[in-house]
């Protein structure tokens, strides 16, 4: 079989592949597990060169054609392999060490990460006995990344972030036909809430989008739910950066509290939250008003409800069906308290 640089199929992830890529010796690649989503996934034992870690995590393209071409649409892996290639190593948060990270102009992408399991990595659930001390973490990590990229001149026309900017003109405009798609198969679930709701966004959803886009940038993951989340003890580290963007630091906050909090902890706690993610930005000489913030806020948590309900949308493509209806109802909570939809109209929509 010819070595390509950048795989597509699991079966090229050959021993001879990764020697050329990790630049070590390795005589053995045995692939323990693989399942592929919005992107392909496998873990593979590696025997050879000692100094190579014993388990890596690969992700590359979807193994259906279908999700692949969706992938490729949106320029996700893409996205993600420049950041771990280009911007991961400025960025203050815990987050998976890439050994390898490739991409190409046909929209191909490989990277090859040190298991973070390994070193006590664990996924995090909602219900997680220390939930808010780790909760309180990814609100400090957020402030960090946020603080470190604040209106950022590489954003900016010929800047060496003009591409993360880009990228982000228009989020949250294109859920419309997974909103309508999760309209038709939960509507009787969500209730009437819901769809009234869903309604509103998929009438104004450009609108929306540029409401949320209004604001003063900074690198956000984009995409900052539990399940793109891990903890080692109770220290919250970040995988999965293929939505990262340019934009409002609150996008990440909103889009987290309501998405992934329980509702009961985020009602309890959000205004404790919210400041401490202000303090910690303060922290670092950027100030932001409690109450633009709490506004902000109010407008940001649609991220989340979009999110939550396209996930929910396509079934169990993307995540287990289960795990997106719980996120959704989240959602649908949050919005309803924060009065989302009248934050909206406020900034002249509806």
């Amino acid at each position: 079989m010819a070595v390509r640089s950048i795989p597509l199929e699991l079966q090229e992830l050959t021993a001879t592949w990764f020697t050329s890529v990790l630049s070590a010796e390795v005589h053995t690649a045995t692939i323990e597990d693989a399942h592929s989503g919005t992107t392909g996934r496998a873990r593979v034992r590696l025997v050879g060169d000692p100094t190579l870690p014993e388990t890596v995590f690969v992700k590359l393209a979807p193994f259906d054609v279908g999700q692949r071409s969706f992938v490729d649409e949106h320029g996700m892996g893409v996205a993600e392999a420049r950041f771990y290639a280009e911007i991961a190593a400025e960025v203050p948060v815990m987050k998976p060490r890439a050994l390898h990270a490739a991409w190409d102009d046909d929209g191909r992408y490989v990277m090859v990460f040190d298991d973070f399991t390994r070193a006590g990595g664990a996924a995090i659930a909602a219900d997680h006995p220390e939930m808010l001390a780790i909760v309180d973490g990814i609100i400090d990590n957020f402030a960090a990344l946020h603080a470190a990229f604040h209106d950022d001149v590489r954003f900016e026309t010929g800047g060496s972030l003009e591409w993360v900017a880009r990228r982000s003109r228009g989020y949250g405009a294109g859920g419309g036909p997974f909103v309508r798609m999760a309209m038709d198969s939960l509507g009787g679930q969500l209730g009437a809430e819901f769809v009234a709701f869903a309604e509103f966004y998929c009438q104004r959803a450009n609108e929306i989008a540029e409401v949320i886009g209004q604001g003063t940038p900074t690198l956000v993951h984009g995409d900052a739910h539990l399940a793109n989340m891990y903890v080692v003890d109770t220290a919250p580290g970040f995988y999965d950066w293929a939505v990262i963007g340019a934009a409002p630091g609150m996008r990440d906050v909103a889009y987290f509290l309501a998405n992934s909090v329980t509702t009961e902890a985020r009602r309890e706690h959000e205004h404790r939250w919210i400041d401490r993610w202000c303090a910690a930005l303060a922290a670092h000489g950027i100030e932001i008003a409690a109450n633009d913030a709490w506004e902000q806020y109010r407008r940001q948590a649609i991220a989340g409800w979009v999110a939550a309900v396209a996930t929910a949308g396509v079934g169990s493509k993307w995540q287990p069906i289960e795990v997106a209806v719980r996120a959704t109802h989240r959602a649908i909570a949050a919005v309803a308290d924060l009065g989302t939809r009248d934050a909206m109209r406020e900034a002249g929509i509806g």
